[in-house]
């Protein structure tokens, strides 16, 4: 018996490495399914049943570190099949070699699983500590996966692409967006698939008082969200306007060569003078050089334009305050403006819109013009348009909700109406475009105001205050999109105070269910 006992030593170890391996190749298949339920297929649902397997993993895992590898599984999968388009923007259009791309997705991918990863640990530490079946174990799940995204979305400028409230912008709980924006609304989607794990182990342990509390609340929660959604929070600003929304379908392989920058030139000047509209948008870096540089003709037909209609226009374009000072900007002209309106992009893009420290050689691999930009202020103000006030922001400046509604509580007279500027054609035609609307969506449930999209390949779009898509434009086509937009007034409780309040809730969640363990210790 002695001599079997290596043996059997080296068949148990194979069997619990084998069990972690399973353990983590289900993680990552959970992760590829949570990526299924955003945009552009929608299902909310299904982000709730991938969260309730990760969650049952993680519980069952026998140890902390095994927790925290079973997240960061999750997060692979995730991340994975959810950013890789990142890969047509360094190698397509950044000329970045394709090994090298393919490795900058995979490694992006490996950080920001990190995030999950530190949930799952955190989370694992406090069930384990909880009484079984306790109630504050799903509430402990909610608030750890709510703050390691709230987490995400700053350190290191931040990166909250597929955050997890974006799932559930055509789901019920999107009434709560107003009041706790896309952390609380992903927090309160991981509350609700922990509370069906613990229903569905309750009612298998025969604790039907607990099954009954858990499956309770996870109905309970979706049906709040939908009481919610009707509420108003805003109430319209003067009369609708008449808005003209331009996508000139530029490829980007041309969009910086000299034949680009021409062919750009003459068709948004055509494009923006053919009807006189209320506002009249382009998208980001309609005009591919810096303001000084737009050929005087057109610069004079668009202000002629205007002086004619009546048509206030925001164009986009690269600002240059000196010959080493560049911004990426949007310029405005209208009747209501006091010469030329103006506001520079803040959140900056790394690698593409500034070069983080240490990294100039990544960027000069790939063919990225002005690649390090001065950043905008938060507190700039919108641009009147007929007695509306209109706040521009600039790609992926409309993932930062907690920016926008900062900047919208600040102004001395908040907008009524904003405006995304973007050029999407860095990421062909891929799941980025359908996302990035999704996220346009939900910063319109935030703030109750609608968002304008003009794009260069698609989405175009106006996004209603209750996050409805109000028309679109089909992608990949030159066309215009024309529409009656109603401006909102008043301030949401997410613009007034903005992540504070979901943060809060997340710390208080934590020291509660941390004070509940040791107690039960």
């Amino acid at each position: 018996m002695k001599r079997q006992a290596p043996v059997l030593a080296g068949t148990a170890r194979e069997r619990v490495s084998t069990a972690i391996i399973t353990r983590l190749l289900l993680a990552g298949m959970l992760g590829i399914a949570h990526t299924q339920a955003f945009a552009p297929h929608d299902w909310w649902w299904l982000q709730i049943l991938s969260l309730a397997g990760l969650a049952a993993l993680v519980a069952d895992a026998p140890r902390a570190r095994v927790a925290a590898a079973t997240g960061y599984a999750f997060g692979l999968g995730w991340f994975l099949s959810g950013i890789w388009w990142l890969y047509i923007s360094m190698h397509v259009y950044g000329e970045m070699p394709a090994w090298m791309a393919a490795l900058a997705v995979v490694l992006f991918s490996a950080y920001l699983s990190l995030y999950p990863a530190l949930a799952g640990a955190a989370w694992h530490r406090l069930a384990t500590r909880l009484p079984r079946l306790s109630i504050w174990t799903p509430l402990a799940f909610g608030a750890a996966w709510g703050l390691s995204e709230w987490l995400r979305g700053v350190v290191f400028t931040g990166f909250p692409w597929l955050s997890g409230g974006y799932a559930h912008t055509d789901g019920p709980l999107a009434g709560f967006a107003p009041l706790f924006g896309v952390y609380g609304i992903g927090a309160l989607a991981a509350t609700v698939a922990a509370l069906l794990v613990l229903a569905v182990r309750a009612f298998g342990h025969r604790a039907g008082g607990q099954g009954l509390a858990a499956a309770a609340l996870v109905a309970a929660l979706p049906v709040a969200g939908a009481a919610l959604a009707p509420l108003a929070w805003t109430t319209p600003a003067g009369s609708p306007i008449s808005v003209r929304l331009l996508q000139g379908n530029v490829p980007q392989d041309i969009k910086f060569e000299q034949v680009g920058v021409q062919r750009s030139i003459e068709l948004y000047r055509d494009m923006i003078t053919a009807t006189p509209a209320d506002l009249i948008v382009t998208p980001e870096t309609a005009f591919p050089v810096i303001l000084q540089d737009l050929p005087v003709e057109v610069a004079m037909a668009m202000r002629d334009f205007m002086e004619k209609t009546g048509t206030a226009v925001l164009f986009g374009a690269a600002g240059a305050d000196s010959p080493v000072d560049f911004t990426n900007s949007v310029f405005g002209i209208g009747p209501q403006s006091r010469g030329l309106y103006r506001y520079n992009k803040h959140h900056l893009v790394p690698f593409g819109e500034f070069i983080p420290l240490g990294f100039h050689w990544f960027v000069d691999m790939m063919k990225m013009p002005l690649g390090d930009f001065r950043r905008g202020g938060l507190e700039q103000a919108p641009m009147p348009v007929r007695g509306i006030r209109v706040a521009p922001n600039i790609c992926y400046e409309d993932l930062f909700g907690e920016e926008i509604a900062q900047t919208l509580r600040h102004q001395a007279a908040p907008a009524n109406i904003m405006a995304n500027l973007t050029n999407l054609a860095w990421f062909g035609d891929t799941i980025a475009l359908d996302q990035h609307l999704q996220i346009s969506r939900m910063r319109a449930l935030e703030m109750r105001r609608p968002m304008l999209r003009a794009t260069n390949t698609g989405m175009t779009a106006v996004v209603a205050p209750d996050g409805k898509v109000q028309a679109r434009l089909p992608t990949f086509t030159i066309d215009t999109l024309t529409a009656s937009v109603q401006g909102m007034d008043g301030l949401t409780p997410y613009i007034r105070w903005g992540n504070v309040p979901v943060l809060a809730w997340f710390a208080a969640v934590l020291a509660l269910a941390a004070w509940r363990a040791r107690r039960a210790r």
